[in-house]
């Protein structure tokens, strides 16, 4: 048994995200950088009681941008997400 709350750090509700779960019914999670694809998809069965059958992760590089007032570099943060299938007929309410 594994803590959901180690691995998912929060549902993603963005356009492209509201579109894959009306369309193709894939939700998208942002995730610890140390979880894996059993880990989520155990996770999001636990947390919303649905069949995942499918997890994609995508992992993004920071985006490094140089301030132009005082010629610093501003780094933003490196984030983990995770794609997640369900079967045909389970859905997932999201906030």
């Amino acid at each position: 048994m594994i803590n959901p709350a180690k691995v998912l750090k929060e549902s993603i509700l963005s356009e492209k995200a509201t579109r894959l779960s009306s369309h193709s019914n894939q939700y998208t999670f942002e995730v610890y950088p140390d979880a894996d694809r059993k880990e989520v998809a155990e996770a999001v069965e636990q947390l919303y009681k649905v069949k995942v059958t499918r997890v994609n992760i995508l992992n993004s590089k920071p985006l490094i941008k140089l301030n132009r007032m005082n010629r610093k570099r501003v780094a933003k943060s490196a984030a983990k997400k995770a794609i997640v299938t369900l079967k045909q007929g389970d859905t997932i309410e999201m906030q």
